[in-house]
């Protein structure tokens, strides 16, 4: 599992191991798309991955399907996998934003997409480290008019 390849925190832990491999076998699971609509609804902001990343092409028309039965909600989906993204952004439905992460610190911003993050050292855009790592009431992440995201680096 790719989110497990670095192991940090709590994350190296057995049961939160097996519980992630869990979640990772129940992406195919028929039953998937209208456990995570039950499990959203109502939701008025959600982050899709603390841990992990887009398995295929499958995995992510499947996100596609629940965001477009949970209207209500705004989705942000971090990924690094920029292979299995579309071609352009019209499919993509209007609440969810895909930002494409950036693979090196302090290093530019994909120019073929248009919603990335990336990590640096300095000018971080993203407020949570001064908010107990929360997001509070930022909701640049979700928003498609904002092209980058900068992490402070922690």
């Amino acid at each position: 599992m790719r989110g497990l390849l670095r192991l940090k925190g709590r994350y190296r832990f057995p049961n939160v191991k097996e519980a992630l491999q869990r979640r990772l076998m129940g992406l195919t699971h028929p039953q998937w798309i209208p456990a995570m609509v039950v499990l959203i609804d109502n939701t008025p902001w959600f982050r899709w991955h603390d841990s992990g990343d887009l398995q295929s092409v499958q995995h992510l028309k499947n996100i596609f399907e629940v965001c477009k039965l949970t209207l209500g909600t705004m989705h942000w989906l971090p990924t690094r996998e920029a292979k299995f993204l579309p071609l352009n952004t019209d499919s993509i439905p209007k609440n969810l934003i895909i930002r494409l992460s950036g693979h090196k610190i302090d290093k530019p911003a994909a120019s073929f997409w248009p919603w990335t993050s990336t990590v640096v050292t300095q000018a971080k855009s993203c407020p949570a480290k001064e908010q107990g790592n929360q997001c509070l009431d930022c909701r640049a992440c979700w928003d498609r008019g904002t092209d980058n995201i900068a992490y402070g680096l922690h």
